[in-house]
């Protein structure tokens, strides 16, 4: 049974967004919100349902008539397989409500069991309800039920999920796209003179749509491309992808045929003719001034040690990332001391995760931000004058929107554009060494 936060009408004239623990944060740049007032101080919701559909017909698709209660529905897994982290976004979520949101605001989070059965579901929960706008779900699978069973309700869809092929016609995906994060690593590398580079990323469609995004970055930036692969996801198989990526036999040739030389001898004198070799031999560096490696997790890691043991020097060769490197433990990891990769600026994200923890008694996923912010905007876009806004203008404001993760404004094809910053790697701590934008560009006649 869904239930909702709900903040009865204001009448107060003007807005301000709220401090969050001293730092203005979400939505300054928003050109089409109108004037209401956010509550300085948090007031307790009220728990109900979104009710019956309105029998008011909407001016326009995502408009809400004026004096009618805006209604958002928030779609995640909350049980299933994914319920921890749908759990911790419906909680990210709910402190935007009491911290952005002002009266006259009522937001309903629905469980999609993180499947597409269970998405289609909530969407017709979403149908019945009286809801204005959707706000997730997380997964690829659950977007395209959900966008098949709102199709022709004029409800638009804000999403969380990072897969390109679902957005449009409705639907405005939030996540952290590929594209944007290879184009703004590979033009930071050029700027600093790397012009060779190559690509790991994993087998799978994140790994092409990677793959993709570098090919079109390489030819806008003038860049070679000097090798790419996609490798497997089991050890044994990516090691040996990574032996014939790098050339390690190629490179190591003079000294593999030194150390041949004293092959099958247990002697001491072999012994110190294959130490002599190791210690004098050098093994010829890769073709590449810089190398991306694609990917996160416990696959990052392997992927950096095994490019250390093929002799590609990170102080020779330039280690460069993407957003998935935004993660405490890439800073451990001494493979990639000096790297550089992509992600929103770190800031506003640090106190978000300060006050996460103090509500909550554990730190917050990582996407968890994407939650706090699209309740941020909705609430925003529910104070338009005359009316809260969801449609397709109001979101696709060409100023954007500033939230924790920086800025970030959607495209009318539904992918989202963000301010990325440029972190390098360093002992036990992220350092950003290129700054995000703080506006987008914005055409004029």
């Amino acid at each position: 049974m869904p239930y909702s936060f709900d903040r009865s009408p204001t009448a107060r004239g003007r807005f301000f967004l709220m401090a969050l623990f001293g730092a203005i944060i979400v939505l300054l740049l928003a050109s089409c919100t109108g004037s209401g007032r956010i509550s300085e101080r948090p007031r307790s919701p009220q728990v109900g349902s979104l009710g019956a559909p309105s029998s008011k017909k909407l001016p326009s698709a995502g408009q809400v008539p004026a004096g009618e209660t805006p209604k958002v529905a928030l779609l995640l897994p909350m049980t299933g397989k994914y319920a921890k982290l749908g759990t911790a976004m419906r909680q990210a979520a709910e402190l935007a409500l009491f911290e952005i949101a002002g009266k006259g605001f009522v937001l309903t989070p629905i469980d999609t069991s993180g499947t597409p059965e269970g998405a289609t579901q909530a969407a017709k929960k979403v149908r019945v309800s009286g809801a204005h706008l959707v706000l997730g779900p997380l997964l690829s699978g659950s977007v395209k039920a959900v966008k098949a069973e709102l199709e022709g309700t004029g409800i638009n869809i804000v999403a969380f999920s990072t897969d390109a092929s679902v957005a449009g016609d409705g639907v405005f995906l939030l996540g952290f796209h590929v594209k944007p994060q290879i184009d703004r690593i590979v033009a930071y590398a050029v700027a600093q003179k790397l012009t060779r580079i190559a690509l790991l990323a994993p087998e799978g469609p994140y790994g092409e749509a990677v793959l993709e995004a570098f090919k079109e970055a390489a030819k806008t930036n003038n860049v070679a491309v000097a090798g790419s692969v996609l490798y497997p996801s089991e050890s044994a198989e990516m090691g040996k992808t990574l032996r014939i990526f790098t050339e390690y036999n190629i490179r190591a040739g003079k000294l593999n045929r030194a150390i041949a030389k004293t092959r099958g001898r247990t002697d001491a004198a072999a012994r110190r003719a294959r130490a002599k070799a190791k210690r004098t031999i050098r093994v010829k560096p890769p073709t590449w001034d810089a190398v991306i490696i694609a990917d996160g997790g416990a696959r990052l890691l392997l992927a950096a040690s095994l490019l250390a043991f093929y002799d590609v020097d990170p102080d020779k060769v330039q280690y460069l990332g993407t957003g998935q490197w935004d993660d405490r433990i890439v800073s451990a990891e001494p493979n990639l001391k000096g790297a550089w990769f992509v992600a929103p600026p770190p800031g506003a994200r640090a106190k978000f995760e300060e006050k996460f923890d103090s509500q909550f008694k554990m730190p917050p996923p990582r996407i968890a931000t994407l939650a706090y912010d699209a309740v941020a905007l909705a609430a925003v876009l529910a104070r338009a004058e005359g009316g809260a806004n969801f449609g397709f203008e109001a979101l696709t404001a060409a100023n954007g929107f500033v939230g924790i993760d920086g800025i970030f404004r959607f495209r009318e094809d539904g992918l989202s554009e963000r301010g990325l910053a440029v972190l390098e790697v360093a002992e036990g701590e992220f350092r950003m060494i290129g700054n995000a934008p703080s506006t987008f560009v914005v055409a004029s006649e």
